[in-house]
């Protein structure tokens, strides 16, 4: 597998790391040169300092880290971000505290996660009619009967 290439952007970046050899998601850390209060209901943009070159035909998706999530409330405020292939810029975490507390984010401390996956993107035609199915258009809870 090629190595994706990553470009620090400024002093105190830190390229992406696996957590173990089996981890799924590679760490994104926090590029601050001073710690960040996020308040309860509040989002921070959080930089990690890099830019990535995502291959084409992929996409760099930006997960929460379970612990964080989990435990302190911290989860990127768009749920996933999505890094398409053609963007150069800086990553940035978009980080919000779903808590109760306000939640410190320290220069160096591991925020999400970063997974490259492939993607599909066909063409969208208009259609008078779909092929059925069983399920058809039953939607939420539809399948729990």
């Amino acid at each position: 597998m090629e190595p994706i290439r990553v470009k620090k952007l400024r002093p105190g970046a830190v390229l992406p790391a696996y957590g173990s050899a089996g981890a799924a998601g590679a760490d994104l850390t926090a590029c601050l040169e001073a710690p960040v209060t996020i308040e309860p209901g509040q989002t921070a943009f959080i930089p990690t300092g890099l830019a990535l070159e995502v291959p084409a035909g992929c996409a760099g998706l930006v997960y929460a880290r379970s612990g964080m999530a989990c435990k302190q409330g911290l989860a990127p405020a768009n749920k996933v971000g999505v890094i398409d292939s053609d963007y150069r810029g800086e990553v940035m975490v978009a980080l919000h505290n779903h808590g109760s507390r306000s939640r410190v984010i320290e220069p160096g401390q591991r925020i999400a996660q970063l997974l490259i996956t492939p993607v599909l993107t066909p063409p969208y035609e208009a259609a008078a009619e779909l092929s059925g199915t069983i399920r058809d258009a039953g939607g939420f809870g539809s399948t729990g009967k």
